[in-house]
């Protein structure tokens, strides 16, 4: 069983769901702009992907500099990700071998 933080929207995310399903993975699909992530799932997910906060928070978003976000401290970006889900980078991906952000989507190989 894998999951993946998925947005429908995204190429990178969709073909990383595709490349799990080829592999023979049974995902679990959570849509993170429908079903977010509080600040306390948000810590775990990308300490679990041995990742900074700034890591994994899209920088490039608009929201990203309305919000102020350049100087955030990881508790404000935590916060702000839980609020503003769009903030979240993706996809992220769980299988039993490990978590990871798959951006490029090749990264998702490592946890296959």
């Amino acid at each position: 069983m894998s999951t993946i933080y998925h947005n429908p929207r995204c190429g990178t995310s969709r073909n990383t769901l595709a490349r799990l399903e080829e592999a023979g993975h049974k995902v679990t699909v959570i849509e993170y702009l429908k079903t977010p992530l509080d600040k306390e799932g948000l810590r775990k997910l990308i300490a679990d992907a041995n990742l900074s906060v700034k890591d994994a928070v899209r920088a490039k978003e608009s929201l990203y500099s309305e919000l102020g976000l350049e100087t955030a401290t990881d508790e404000q970006l935590l916060e702000a990700m839980a609020a503003h889900p769009i903030l979240m980078n993706r996809p992220f991906v769980i299988t039993k071998k490990g978590t990871r952000l798959c951006r490029p989507k090749e990264i998702v190989e490592e946890i296959l």
